[in-house]
């Protein structure tokens, strides 16, 4: 949730809309715009923006507080605007975190960066669990591409490359998986896994190289052994 300090900046602000779900009433931009409404009253007329929940509203909405940012060099990252259009998780608590920041010139007691991912996906959380509760790729997609994603003209290409980009990181972690545990594959585990230690290049070409030397040796003492009958 959001910090305490923030809460009690946005309570003091007496925004016309109680909050009840940061990602939902933040999403269409009309409380933002109320919040820097009190900072720069002069720059955003609250008339121009509309209290809505269609996509066209939440594009109209921050179409103007984009240009507004750009105008005053405010450091609103474009992946908490994205994030929070689209109601993914954490990234509205980290836009009002930043415009906290912005706007009282205060620093938090945590940085938020390292609470937030930049992409706001539940990669971090999926690591923590075990193998088999992991989402599948199809699961993953949907966790991480939002409805809304899909709707906008402009971002299908983004979400295309977005879907693609999971689908490998899906790929690789199952790659890892198989190297960890597989038997739960029903593979073999590897002579490096089975015994907990991985050889080295160095080493596997010197187990190479003693491998091919102590073959022909072999051969001289089975010869010996058994020589051949020389006939009369």
């Amino acid at each position: 949730g959001l910090p305490r300090e923030v809460i009690k900046w946005l309570q003091s602000l007496n925004l016309t809309h109680p909050i009840r779900n940061v990602r939902r009433d933040f999403s269409n931009g009309y409380l933002v715009a109320e919040v820097f409404a009190w900072y720069y009253p002069q720059d955003i007329q609250l008339h121009s923006f509309t209290n809505g929940a269609s996509i066209q509203t939440k594009q109209g909405n921050w179409q103007q507080l984009e240009r507004f940012f750009s105008k005053e060099k405010l450091d609103i990252p474009k992946e908490y605007i994205e994030g929070t259009v689209h109601c993914k998780p954490g990234a509205a608590h980290a836009l009002l975190e930043r415009a906290y920041t912005l706007l009282t010139h205060t620093v938090l007691h945590y940085l938020p960066a390292k609470n937030h991912p930049r992409d706001f996906s539940d990669s971090s959380y999926q690591s923590q669990l075990p193998p088999h509760a992991r989402s599948t790729a199809a699961q993953a997609i949907k966790n991480n591409i939002a409805s809304t994603e899909l709707t906008t003209e402009p971002d299908r290409i983004l979400c295309t490359q977005k879907a693609q980009a999971i689908m490998e990181a899906h790929a690789g972690q199952k790659r890892l998986e198989k190297e960890e545990f597989p038997r739960r594959f029903g593979l073999k585990p590897s002579k490096a896994n089975s015994s907990g230690t991985s050889k080295t290049p160095g080493v596997a070409a010197a187990t190479a190289t003693i491998t091919t030397t102590t073959k022909p040796v072999r051969e001289v003492e089975v010869k010996q052994r058994h020589p051949a009958k020389v006939e009369a």
